[in-house]
């Protein structure tokens, strides 16, 4: 199986003011191809070439070839960018399900907001900030470059089934933002696809 890269629901300029147009074609286009070419080239005539993106990473602890901690980061960028896509939209709005939900985990919603910024910010150099389900609880973690929750903790620190993630890499906002990274932190509230949040609690 060779894996493809997905196609956006919505043009590259849709999330305009919060992501610029051009941040989010070389994102897409350059960036997030490049993490499939990779993962194609290790996983070609392996035994792990027929497995979907999500049992390669249900498996990832498992896996022992030469290259892994290559893969780890080129299968990461490619499951964790297709799901960040999927995770935009503006113009939604937070309903009263995701907000039950997020107020027994973080007493109300400006926490559960801070304390992903907060996250988002200490965390050192590349990586992800994610709400997770951790087993029925939902909790703030950040992952190290492209690592995933699905890892698991032997590989990414944590675990978790991701519900919401944004990338805090400097090639995701340092065009428009710069080293003002709080600001496009801040920006990310406004293209949340919460229907999206809404069906992934829901599971």
């Amino acid at each position: 199986m060779s894996y493809f890269l997905p196609a956006i629901p919505y043009a590259y300029n849709a999330l305009e003011p919060y992501f610029d147009e051009k941040t989010m074609k070389i994102h897409h286009t350059k960036h997030h191809q490049n993490y499939i070419n990779n993962t194609n080239a290790i996983l070609k005539d392996t035994a792990f070439d027929s497995l979907s993106i999500e049992e390669l990473m249900s498996i990832f602890n498992e896996i022992s070839l030469e290259n892994k901690n290559v893969l780890r980061n080129n299968a990461g960028g490619h499951i964790n960018h297709s799901f960040f896509w999927k995770s935009l939209k503006i113009n939604t709005v937070l309903n009263s399900n995701i907000k039950l939900e997020l107020e027994k985990s973080f007493e109300s919603i400006e926490l559960f907001k801070n304390r992903f910024e907060e996250v988002a910010m200490k965390h050192f150099g590349s990586g992800w900030v994610w709400l997770v389900n951790q087993n029925g609880k939902l909790n703030i973690v950040s992952t190290t470059n492209q690592d995933n929750p699905l890892m698991g903790k032997l590989i990414s620190n944590t675990y978790g089934e991701p519900i919401l993630g944004l990338d805090i890499w400097e090639h995701a906002y340092y065009l428009k933002y710069q080293n003002n990274k709080l600001d496009y932190i801040k920006a990310f509230w406004n293209v949340v696809d919460w229907n999206k949040v809404d069906s992934r609690l829901q599971k």
